[in-house]
């Protein structure tokens, strides 16, 4: 089995949509126009491709966004710096492979040379004790709740985990010209914006 993790490409784009969309009622549904506008403007978006294969991709934003999300929102309010996880979604036939961690361990490389913080959320209504468990093992704390949603709200649990190598890296070379230019500490390649900014997940237009 050949696995890569890398930034996703313009083609993942429909394979990514309907891997997203089949993945239940965990994870809220996109279309086309609200894909468009992560792959525009993410900072954080790759995919986990087996044996040419798209298994899995995971999606985050820096702080500043104009991204609605009521959860994102919450974090700015909160946090002046941060990477927030979107979403994760693995497809069902790579599920129990460790892609999971194997993801969240590279979105915190990416977060911790950045931010001091990684944050997320978890649904509670449905609750998955898996999924809560797994954040809670991966050093994740509860830092607050809410509901999300107009019609159906449900609760969440808003996460956080420190990043302590944050301060080293700050110290070191933040504050003295930025990160070393390494191919694994570049930013990714986005296009150039078109799409306005996002509405909240699953708000339809007028």
């Amino acid at each position: 089995m050949a696995l890569a993790i890398r930034d996703v490409s313009e083609h993942d784009l429909d394979a990514v949509l309907a891997l997203n969309n089949a993945a239940g009622q965990s994870i809220i549904a996109l279309d086309a126009a609200q894909l468009r506008y992560f792959f525009e403007r993410a900072d954080y978006f790759r995919v986990a491709e087996i044996d040419g294969h798209i298994a899995g991709f995971l999606i985050a934003l820096r702080e500043g966004g104009d991204y609605h999300s009521p959860n994102y929102v919450w974090f700015s309010e909160h946090y002046p710096a941060f990477v927030y996880i979107d979403r994760i979604v693995i497809a069902n036939a790579y599920r129990r492979h460790g892609l999971g961690r194997i993801f969240y361990c590279d979105v915190t490389s990416y977060a911790e040379v950045r931010v001091p913080l990684l944050t997320c959320e978890v649904f509670l209504e449905p609750r998955d004790d898996v999924v809560v468990l797994f954040h809670g093992t991966y050093g994740f704390q509860e830092v607050g709740q809410q509901r999300m949603g107009s019609r159906k709200a449900r609760q969440v649990s808003l996460l956080a985990k420190d990043l302590p190598s944050y301060a080293y890296v700050r110290e070191t070379w933040l504050e003295h010209g930025g990160l070393p230019e390494l191919p694994w500490l570049a930013e990714r390649r986005r296009p150039a914006p078109a799409s306005s900014p996002l509405r909240q997940a699953g708000e339809r237009h007028a």
